[in-house]
């Protein structure tokens, strides 16, 4: 099990620790929500723990077959919405995958891309649009 360390240091904004790693990172309310904006937000940090995991996921199946994906991009749009709370609304990806592969290889790098764990992790009401460029 991990643990991360997070701390308020005031003026809506934290600093986490990765336990593990020592790694930190800072987040700082939106500025639609009375925050500076400065660094991520914590739903940000939703949005990029999708494109990371996704890649991440896409890179080990495409090393266990001995593909190139050096360069792959991940977008993510996220969408807020009010009602009924405040809460992530849509996290809209758009996964870019430099070099030619087969249907059936593009096949297998979307199939691990959607099997990702935060992916699986977001519940099902969220709306969670995935498309793939490749060649890109």
């Amino acid at each position: 099990m991990v643990h991360i360390d997070v701390v308020y240091e005031g003026g809506l904004r934290t600093r986490a620790v990765h336990g593990p790693s020592g790694c930190e990172l800072l987040t700082d309310a939106p500025k639609d929500n009375r925050g500076k904006g400065e660094s991520f937000s914590p739903t940000d940090l939703v949005a990029a723990a999708l494109g990371a995991c996704m890649l991440t996921i896409v890179g080990i199946v495409a090393e266990q077959h001995g593909w190139s994906i050096e360069g792959a991009r991940a977008r993510v749009e996220k969408g807020m919405v009010a009602d009924p709370a405040r809460r992530i609304g849509s996290l809209e990806v758009v996964i870019s995958v430099p070099g030619e592969f087969s249907d059936k290889e593009k096949e297998l790098l979307e199939k691990a891309a959607l099997s990702c764990p935060v992916h699986k992790s977001l519940p099902v009401e969220m709306d969670l649009p995935v498309r793939f460029e490749f060649g890109a």
